[in-house]
Formats: structure tokens, sequence, C-alpha cells
């Protein structure tokens, strides 16, 4: 992925990035540019930026042409999540898309052939974007938070949606093992 072009993000941050969040985007922009997928932890506290630092992650796969999703353990939390990015991505063109179990039948219809057409490039939601009907276009990148709520199969399962797509994983609390 070239990620040379991130600077319409940084300037439409409402706030300076810490120098652990930068970071955290540098090391991650430099594993989005190498030629192996990503397989990369983010850890810090609740309130620490973890959001931010995915969203520029994001950001870089949409820029690229390719589709990114974020994985949260609750409803509420991917509605949190899909706010907070579209509020910061939706003016850099960037078309965000909830994806959660409570949806009704037609919105889920319509997400899955938003997803499976590329119109969608971000998609944020729960285990609903496990299901076998959600197709991607184009995945290359996908985020767990709170990966400790998430299987290892989990989190394959959905990387196996794309050709071989980059993982992100976030947490307050990593468990080891997985």
């Amino acid at each position: 992925m070239d990620t040379r072009h991130m600077e319409p993000f940084y300037k439409l941050l409402p706030f300076t990035l810490t120098r652990a969040q930068q970071s955290a985007i540098d090391d991650i922009l430099r594993d989005l540019a190498s030629c192996r997928p990503m397989n990369r932890l983010v850890q810090g506290d609740v309130g620490s930026g973890k959001t931010m630092v995915a969203a520029a992650a994001c950001f870089c796969a949409v820029r690229n042409g390719r589709q990114a999703a974020f994985m949260a353990p609750t409803e509420i939390l991917a509605e949190q999540h899909a706010r907070t990015l579209t509020q910061l991505l939706g003016p850099l063109g960037v078309r965000v898309l909830l994806l959660t179990g409570s949806r009704t039948a037609a919105q889920k219809r319509a997400a899955r052939e938003q997803l499976a057409s590329g119109e969608a490039q971000l998609v944020v939601g729960t285990h609903a974007l496990l299901s076998e009907t959600v197709v991607f276009r184009d995945l290359g990148l996908v985020v767990a938070d709170e990966q400790h709520r998430f299987g290892v199969a989990q989190r394959t399962k959905l990387t196996e949606k794309g050709r071989s797509p980059h993982l992100l994983v976030m947490s307050a609390t990593p468990i080891p093992r997985t």
C-alpha cells in the first residue's frame, strides 16, 4: 500500500496526536507498505487513542482502493465506532457502513450489497461480519477491537474474506494466548 498521502487525515484531526499515537501509526504504515500482511497488536488504556490509530490505518487502506472491516464485540461499541469513524473519515470521502445483528433484514441486505460492490469502503460491525453472506469486493484491512473478546478462529474467519488482508488488533487487556 502507498502510505505517503496521509496528510488529509492528519489535517482533519480535531487534536494533535501524542508521540505514542504517531509512533504507533508510523509503525502500522510501515507494515502496510511492506510486502507481507501485517499482524499487529495496539495495546493502550481506555481513552489512549487506539481508535484514532486504527482510523489512520483504515484511511490508508481505503485511500489505496481497499476495504476495511472494523469488528467490535458489542453493538453499542460498534455503533460508537461507526459514529466516530463517520465523523472523522466521512469528510475525507470514506463511506462508512454499520452492520450488526439487530439491523433489519433490508438494512443487512443493503449492507451486503454495498460491501460486495465495493461501494462501502469501511464497515464497522459485530460478529455479524463473520456471516457467510458477508462478502467483500477487496478487503485489505481487518481491525478487531477488544481482541480478547474474539477467538483466534473468529479473527481468522474475517481475514479469510480478503486476499491476505492486514490485521490490527486492539486491546486494553490483551490475553497472551490469542
